[in-house]
């Protein structure tokens, strides 16, 4: 059951104040709408996702909200839709691989649109450090 494509269809940034202090950053994925589509290149039906990735900044200097859909295809796509339906909840069996590619791939573009507004990134960048000096006795 693999993600086949994602698209999407806007991206928004604000930065209200200039960081200072510690901050703390969040970013949540979140589906907001699923249907089934037919994908006429491969004769099957697949799940057309919507979703919203936003990135919120703690104390409030800024937020970043990016949005689109992600096209899954299932083995069956009823006890989705209906699991769907019942709860507004994707069932976890699917849960995990949607989320780990929403993380994937809107946290490096939320990343370029941080660095532009001038805010931190939103996941830890590895830093290097110069080695310490022994001293000598």
């Amino acid at each position: 059951m693999p993600v086949i494509g994602m698209t999407l269809s806007s991206m928004q940034g604000r930065r209200d104040k200039s960081p200072s202090g510690e901050i703390k950053v969040n970013s949540t994925p979140k589906v907001t709408e699923i249907r089934e589509v037919k994908i006429s290149t491969v004769d099957k039906k697949a799940l057309d996702m919507k979703f919203d990735f936003t990135t919120k900044y703690t104390p409030e200097i800024g937020e970043i909200t990016i949005s689109g859909n992600i096209l899954f295809l299932a083995e069956n796509n009823e006890p989705i839709l209906k699991h769907w339906k019942e709860k507004r909840q994707i069932p976890e069996a699917i849960s995990v691989e949607v989320l780990n590619h929403l993380f994937r791939r809107c946290l490096l573009k939320t990343a370029n649109i941080a660095e532009d507004l001038q805010l931190p990134p939103p996941l830890q960048l590895p830093r290097v450090k110069a080695p310490e000096k022994k001293e000598n006795k």
